[in-house]
């Protein structure tokens, strides 16, 4: 996308709510997620969709699905609509959007649906992990048994070994993200944690422990991005997509000149942030790919809102609550919204949605009106950036 770009604005935004749900399909949470976004529309209808876009990263192996594409948009009404399937591990539903947004720009399309899908919990621990795993370097890491836990859990070591912390110092993350959560309807975790629970937690891949390490779980979530011509003919606040990118980067993580700079959540920021014409200082809410609060770490300090080795001690500090300089998992991000793995980027747009409109409720972040998403496929293979302005 270049400057001279046609605008693309999200209109409507749904989700459903992130939990372990047995007794529904793939495509019965999808269709609820989509009238829920139709919903904020009256005025459109399936007739005005050019293009559904599905984001999901396990469908064949947890929910015995492929043609998610036409499966998902029949399922949500929209038969006979152009529609495909993204998969980008963990960035799936990051990489549709920006799909999606450069084919309304295009003029390809005047109106576009984003689906993004996951349903796992009915399957048992070791496919899923199995699942996960299909994210990292399958001949150079996956066929050790390496999971994707087990490598955050390496870079936080080194991290603590770099710049001198206890793995207390990463309590604020979680503690942050269930304080937020406990307000939102929506999540997983709907509890408040201390950091003394926090720090008294059993351990799962050292030094991860069981409150510093997301739950993934069921859940759908859908936006529509139209043109600006059909945007402006709508009543209520507009939310821009001023700005959406996708860079890559080795998936072998042994490969990397330096595992702690995850370059691209920062190539993509980068880019994102070109494309809008605005700085890391303009970004008044987040949301990030934060299944443990290493990740958050190292996904703020490449992108550069912290400097290197300070975001633990900025987060104590308060800088990631709503009231913060950057509030953080104001619904309860992977944490404890939970982990919705390919479909988490469009639960992230829904809250910041949310966010712009002035109706995040308890976690409202004052005045907000730029917010930055960021997804990351594996660990920061694959990483999606989204930028949104309320006009």
């Amino acid at each position: 996308m270049n400057k001279t770009s046609a605008n693309a604005y999200i209109i409507g935004a749904g989700a459903t709510q992130v939990g372990e749900h047995f007794v529904r399909s793939l495509a019965d949470l999808s269709s609820e997620a989509v009238r829920n976004a139709f919903a904020q529309v009256p005025q459109l209808d399936a007739r005005h969709v050019g293009m559904v876009y599905v984001a999901n990263a396990l469908g064949e192996m947890m929910a015995s699905q492929g043609q998610l594409g036409p499966y998902l948009a029949a399922a949500a009404g929209l038969v006979g609509v152009p529609a495909l399937r993204i998969e980008a591990a963990g960035a799936s539903s990051g990489v549709a959007l920006h799909q999606a947004v450069q084919a309304v720009q295009a003029g390809a399309c005047a109106v576009a649906v984003v689906i993004g899908a996951e349903k796992i919990t009915d399957r048992l621990d070791a496919p899923l992990e199995a699942g996960l795993a299909l994210a990292a370097d399958a001949e150079a890491e996956g066929i050790h048994g390496v999971t994707l836990t087990g490598q955050w859990a390496l870079l936080m070591r080194r991290y603590m070994h770099e710049h001198g912390y206890s793995m207390d110092a990463f309590a604020p993350f979680p503690v942050n993200a269930h304080a937020n959560a406990a307000k939102n309807a929506q999540a997983l975790y709907r509890f408040a944690i201390s950091a003394d629970k926090y720090r008294k937690a059993n351990p799962i891949a050292s030094p991860l422990n069981m409150l510093d390490c997301s739950t993934v779980a069921d859940g759908a979530a859908a936006v529509i991005v139209a043109s600006e011509a059909i945007a402006r003919e709508l009543p209520g606040p507009r939310i821009r997509v001023a700005g959406t990118s996708v860079a890559t980067d080795t998936p072998t993580l042994g490969a990397r000149r330096d595992p702690l700079d995850l370059v691209a959540a920062r190539t993509s920021a980068q880019a994102a942030l070109s494309q809008a014409q605005l700085s890391l200082q303009d970004v008044q809410v987040l949301e990030l790919c934060d299944p443990h609060g290493i990740a958050a770490v190292l996904a703020l300090e490449s992108m550069g809102f912290y400097e290197r080795g300070t975001a633990p001690r900025e987060a104590a500090d308060g800088a990631i609550s709503p009231t913060g300089r950057t509030p953080l998992a104001t619904a309860g991000g992977y944490k404890a919204r939970g982990d919705v793995a390919g479909a988490s980027g469009i639960y992230q747009v829904v809250e910041l949605v949310r966010q712009l409109t002035g109706k995040a409720g308890p976690t409202q972040v004052a005045g907000a009106r730029v917010a930055l998403a960021q997804v990351l496929g594996g660990v920061g293979v694959t990483a999606a950036t989204t930028l949104l302005v309320g006009e």
